[in-house]
């Protein structure tokens, strides 16, 4: 048996996709730094002209010994060489402390940036991709980033400061030698090209599997009880196996193409250095150049190889940047949740009446979930929804929440259409508990009280008992106090599921939305939380989906879906003498 493992879903592709636009943005971001920058730059051009005065000074140093040894001039020479090569040692340490700190605050930003961003992203987006991917994004391909800008930058500049300067002056020195250049500086340019093409998307398929493997990593993490109650253990292994091997191939692919550059122009670069030791002999037998000058031309010819080779080096992490960036910006880039109208107002929350008309919905506008739902949830009544898997009931709650819109038909509150509602207000409007409950690492006392600011422990108390918690919550080391671990793991799903009831209790929303909110603790508890829940339900309009129909009899109106539409509408004891599907689903269950 092999588990089904689904990859994150492409997201939609945007300009990034070019690599002029990726840079463009790189530079967006380090231009909010451009103070820096400027002194980076400044640095960094001192820092090259007192490098690239050593050739020159190197060269006059051996002229002063070409015909006896002019002991003064050796000693001038020397100590200047020393000079200009510490001051440019202190130079590119000071830059390289400036770049490490540009890159750390460019990073700052873009992972607040995606963080913002991801906060701003409707719920399809976290549907259509793997949590672990997502991360992947905000986690290893901005790190990837961060290490190209803290180093990569300052040397892609020096390296194309030293090939101007040091072909300028070898122009001055002795163009003929230049010549050879003319031959294997087209055959760099040509090589690193093809290569950038190949190793640009070699880097992109791996990011991708990579992110691919985080995402399966993750939810496997997660799962490990159930693996492990299935006793499925082999059967996950192998389906990691098939995705790492993925991973490795397309790591191994992409260094391969990547390391191929440096060997091949470093090449080139020994050939032009060879060639000119041939032919700067030459001249220098036939007269034609003197010792120092040769000497001069072949150290600036190493210059300007030696930055050539370094490109080549840098040309790989440099495609792995563009690469990493181009997931980053597609996250950036990706569609936000659709904005609310000018007009749009906040919802005041006096009222609570829910009508739905005709509301039609279609995730991937092909299949539809849901299909011609007319209800009405007068102000302050309980509606349950209730129907097989897959009918649809969850679709609806989102809907209400405006997580998802409708493709058709609409909903309105009290009388006016949700879409004329700031959504944010609207939202605020409802609570709303699921059966899969979220706290966060923090204390009790915070996971209740979390979303209602300015609470007081007395009313934190007081829906704890109301929500039978309290006991449990007193029986903990440290009382309300006591942190709990990251995602609940200290405390049983029953025991979450209580806290997040506490927590809908202390809100004073109007609206509810119960899905399954009692599905994790056991039946004593849950006709004790039933009757908590009747009174903080009281005057307020309520949504319940359950599976178990016996908590739902007391509803003032039960909807029954089946393949998303509405078969059924009416109360408990209408639906039974109806003896329609509801009739029929509820006394399987009893039977």
């Amino acid at each position: 048996m092999m588990m089904q493992f689904n990859p994150p879903k492409e997201t939609k592709k945007h300009k990034v996709t070019n690599k002029a636009y990726v840079y463009k943005r790189l530079w967006n971001y380090l231009m909010r730094y451009k103070f820096r920058l400027v002194v980076a730059l400044i640095f960094t051009i001192l820092s090259n002209a007192f490098s690239l005065i050593g050739p020159y000074l190197t060269g006059q140093t051996i002229g002063a010994m070409e015909n006896g040894v002019d002991f003064a001039s050796v000693f001038l020479y020397g100590t200047l060489m020393i000079i200009f090569y510490v001051l440019s040692a202190l130079l590119m340490y000071m830059i390289s402390v400036m770049m490490i700190r540009i890159s750390k605050a460019v990073v700052f930003e873009m992972r607040q940036d995606v963080f913002n961003k991801l906060n701003r992203l409707p719920i399809k987006y976290f549907d259509n991709n793997q949590t672990g991917d997502i991360i992947s994004r905000m986690t290893y391909d901005i790190d990837t980033i961060n290490q190209s800008l803290a180093s990569d930058v300052i040397v892609l500049f020096t390296s194309f400061l030293t090939i101007i300067v040091s072909l300028t002056v070898m122009i001055l020195t002795a163009p003929l030698l230049v010549l050879i250049f003319a031959f294997t500086i087209p055959l760099t340019i040509v090589l690193t090209t093809v290569l950038s093409k190949v190793v640009k998307q070699k880097f992109r398929i791996r990011n991708k599997k990579l992110g691919e493997l985080n995402g399966f990593s993750e939810e496997m993490i997660t799962g490990i009880q159930t693996i492990q109650a299935y006793v499925i253990e082999n059967d996950v292994k192998e389906d990691f196996d098939v995705i790492n091997a993925e991973t490795r191939d397309a790591s191994y692919q992409a260094g391969y193409y990547s390391t191929a550059v440096m060997p091949s122009v470093g090449f080139i670069s020994n050939l032009s250095m060879a060639l000119v030791g041939v032919f700067g002999g030459l001249l220098y037998i036939r007269n034609m150049m003197t010792l120092a000058i040769l000497t001069s031309f072949t150290l600036y010819s190493r210059r300007f190889s030696g930055p050539i080779n370094q490109l080549s080096g840098l040309f790989a992490e440099i495609q792995s940047a563009l690469a990493a960036a181009e997931r980053v910006f597609q996250v950036l880039d990706s569609e936000e949740e659709v904005k609310d109208t000018e007009d749009a107002t906040d919802y005041d929350a006096k009222g609570g009446d829910i009508h739905l008309n005709d509301v039609a919905f279609s995730y991937d506008g092909q299949t539809t979930v849901l299909e011609n739902i007319n209800v009405e949830a007068p102000e302050g009544k309980v509606v349950a929804i209730v129907g097989p898997t897959g009918s649809g009931k969850t679709t609806l709650v989102n809907l209400l929440m405006r997580f998802y819109d409708p493709q058709q038909g609409g909903i309105v509150v009290d009388g006016k259409p949700v879409l004329s509602f700031k959504r944010d207000s609207l939202r605020k409007a409802f609570s709303m508990i699921l059966q899969d409950s979220w706290v966060f690492y923090g204390s009790v006392h915070d996971n209740i009280a979390y979303g209602n600011k300015n609470v007081s422990r007395e009313d934190v108390i007081r829906v704890a008992k109301a929500a039978q918690i309290h006991d449990f919550i007193e029986s903990l080391e440290e009382g309300y106090d006591t942190i709990i671990k990251h995602d609940g793991t200290s405390i049983s799903k029953g025991q979450k599921q209580l806290i997040v009831i506490a927590r809908a209790m202390l809100s004073e929303s109007k609206m509810l939305i119960f899905d399954e909110a009692t599905s994790n603790v056991d039946t004593e508890t849950e006709m004790k939380i039933h009757q908590s829940m009747k009174a903080m339900m009281k005057d307020k309009t309520t949504f319940v989906i359950a599976h178990r129909l016996s908590t739902i009899q007391d509803a003032d109106l039960i909807m029954v879906i089946h393949f998303g539409k509405m078969i059924e509408l009416g109360n408990h004891e209408t639906l039974l003498e109806n003896k329609g599907f509801y009739a029929s689903l509820f006394n399987s269950q009893f039977e």
